[in-house]
């Protein structure tokens, strides 16, 4: 090799190590660390991730909604279901929820068929499967397989509380067919899911909780409360019963629901302390109304004890039309329950914990 060729091929060399040298690294993937956000804004590969999403949610027909924790749950979810209506109202939207939820379907704008099955990951669910003879273990749930095969969903939303898993559903929606399953989760879950929304659950309540879950699919609405449709035979039970306790026809009252357990349980003490302040502070005709669910009249016959002065006592509801429109005309609700909070909320009518009550600075007009 000549020297010429030599020092030629050497400057070649050393020219092709400077260009790689300088080249930029590549730009990280859609996922990658560094992507930087600017004012809030998405990453385009994001953006471009979620309108995938969008569209392909909207081309499903027949949607399945699960929910099978209880009447509480389904009512916090009626907003997302809402918003699955007015983002794709070409759907039939059809709620898979516990037995006890048969009694909301009147009350269901968003839904068009109910299904009920008894889950055996929750408490309610699994006490009425352990009723049955151990023969029949798993027949409940092959059942529900074969039923939802049959129905040919294109798609399934499995709403949950921030305490339970929604894996278990999306193994029965994998089982019976369904391509598209969306649910939140705290780890990734694999095949189970086509869409999730993946973290620790940062939500302040149930229903933020789902509006956050649909709208990971683009599926959004205005108004973000909880939907409850009123029936005119509810509202005139309702007023008939006001009237008959003693109370002039329009005027306002404070309805108090005691009862009820879990973390925000509350002793009939507070209830009585809190009608006080409030009644204190607005100083008017207002009336104090005491009503109970069935199962909570020990609550309020304690109550009532409580309160001898005050209150004029409502024989318990007899359905959740009937505890949804005595809310509707109450000036303010005050319960500590799941059940009557979400109703108020659905109902427009500001809603207190007796606690929240006992803060003077609170007013409510």
């Amino acid at each position: 090799m000549s020297v010429r060729h030599a020092a030629c091929r050497a400057s070649l060399m050393i020219a092709t190590s400077l260009e790689q040298r300088a080249r930029p690294p590549s730009p990280p993937g859609p996922g990658e660390a560094g992507v930087p956000v600017l004012d809030g804004t998405a990453p385009i590969d994001a953006r471009s991730l979620a309108e995938a999403r969008h569209r392909r949610w909207c081309n499903v027909r027949r949607v399945l909604l699960v929910r099978l924790d209880g009447v509480a749950g389904v009512l916090a979810s009626t907003a997302a279901f809402a918003a699955l209506h007015e983002t794709m109202p070409w759907t039939q939207r059809t709620l898979l929820a516990a037995p006890e939820a048969l009694a909301l379907r009147p009350h269901l704008q968003a839904v068009d068929e109910v299904l009920t099955f008894n889950a055996p990951w929750t408490a309610d669910g699994a006490a009425a499967l352990n009723a049955e003879p151990s023969t029949m273990r798993g027949d409940a749930e092959m059942h529900l397989v074969r039923k939802l095969r049959r129905s040919h969903f294109d798609a399934a939303v499995l709403f949950a509380a921030s305490s339970q898993a929604a894996l278990p559903a999306a193994l029965l929606c994998r089982m019976a067919g369904i391509p598209l399953t969306l649910a939140q989760v705290r780890e990734p879950a694999h095949g189970l899911l086509s869409d999730e929304l993946l973290g620790e659950d940062t939500a302040q309540d149930d229903t933020r909780r789902q509006l956050d879950l649909v709208a990971h699919v683009g599926m959004r609405t205005a108004d973000e409360r909880p939907r409850l449709r009123l029936l005119p035979k509810d509202s005139h039970q309702m007023r008939n019963a006001l009237q008959q306790a003693g109370l002039r026809f329009g005027q306002r009252y404070l309805l108090v629901c005691p009862g009820g357990g879990g973390p925000r349980y509350c002793p009939v003490a507070a209830y009585a302390a809190a009608v006080d302040v409030l009644i204190d502070t607005w100083a008017d005709d207002t009336a104090v109304v005491l009503c109970a669910r069935p199962g909570d009249e020990a609550a309020l016959a304690e109550l009532r004890a409580a309160m001898p002065a005050r209150g004029q006592v409502l024989p318990p509801v007899a359905s959740i039309g009937e505890l949804a429109a005595l809310a509707a005309d109450a000036r303010v609700m005050i319960a500590a329950d799941d059940l009557p909070l979400t109703i108020a909320a659905a109902a427009r009518v500001p809603a207190v914990l007796p606690g929240q009550a006992l803060r003077r600075e609170a007013t409510f007009s």
